[in-house]
């Protein structure tokens, strides 16, 4: 379950850190990125990245602002 309520926001690439957000005794931990998982899962990010901005682009969903 842990896995799946994953964001983009909690994973660190640069740290190889996943924050996982309330999970077992309802409190956040940070755990390792797998080296083996990292090149796949940015290429993953970036092609999800590319169908956002092919659907905005036809007027499709919204483009929200990260808070900095």
């Amino acid at each position: 379950m842990e896995c799946i309520q994953l964001r983009v926001k909690d994973i660190d690439f640069k740290m190889n850190q996943i924050v996982v957000r309330d999970g077992k005794s309802i409190k956040d931990r940070i755990t390792l990125l797998p080296e083996t998982v990292k090149l796949l899962l940015k290429d993953h990010l970036e092609r999800i990245r590319m169908i956002h901005w092919t659907d905005l682009s036809k007027g499709y969903g919204s483009q929200k602002r990260r808070k900095t």
